[in-house]
């Protein structure tokens, strides 16, 4: 599978804080119900790496990803269970240097040309823009666009219903994460059917307006 590819493809990347595996599979379904195949478990609860598993073991269909990677210890964690990309909320050059050479997909966080930079001169061409909405949102976008006419970005952080257009409506925006259709507080409650709920117009807005 063409990891990136499918990304640009569904364009929302639901970006989950799972604190009980027993959560895991039923989250994956409800995104799988609601048209929505892809999840990323970030590394911030005890429960990450086992969420990954059951996820990748459980539900074949959906695309898992390990996000808030910080070691690269945690990158062969990911990998080991099941996740087939990478998210980082900075750019770590181990981590990124190791993704390379293991040949693992990975969008690593940046917010400035300096980065940019940094991650082109990696071969990258994809990247995380986070936190999006504190970094300048679609007009630092737009900005960025032309000095890096061959980045794509992943904005990620603070984009809701409201703005999630605006930022896929960009020609350098590959797709956006998003942690509103997966809020924590609904997944520990276990409202999924408030997830789907929420994910499924997060999809209709974005085939009426994107196609």
């Amino acid at each position: 599978m063409d990891v990136y590819k499918r990304i640009k493809e569904l364009k929302l990347i639901p970006v989950a804080v799972i604190n009980s595996v027993d959560d895991a599979v039923p989250l994956g379904k409800a995104l799988i119900e609601a048209g929505l195949p892809i999840i990323e478990v970030t590394f911030r609860t005890e429960a990450t790496t086992e969420s990954i598993k059951r996820l990748t073991i459980e539900l074949p269909d959906i695309l898992v990803g390990a996000g808030t990677v910080l070691k690269v210890d945690q990158v062969k964690d990911a990998i080991k269970t099941g996740a087939k990309f990478i998210v980082t909320p900075g750019f770590n050059p181990k981590i990124v240097d190791y993704c390379i050479i293991n040949k693992i997909p990975i969008i690593p966080g940046v917010n400035t040309p300096t980065i940019v930079e940094w991650a082109l001169d990696k071969g990258l061409k994809i990247v995380k823009f986070f936190p999006a909405n504190l970094s300048g949102g679609t007009m630092m976008l737009k900005s960025l666009a032309g000095p890096y006419p061959e980045m794509r970005f992943v904005p990620t952080g603070g984009i809701n219903i409201d703005s999630l257009i605006d930022y896929l409506k960009l020609s350098n925006v590959l797709a956006c994460g998003g942690s509103w259709i997966v809020k924590k507080d609904l997944i520990s409650t276990g409202q999924f059917e408030e997830i789907k709920k929420l994910t499924k117009t997060a999809i209709s807005l974005i085939h009426s307006e994107i196609g």
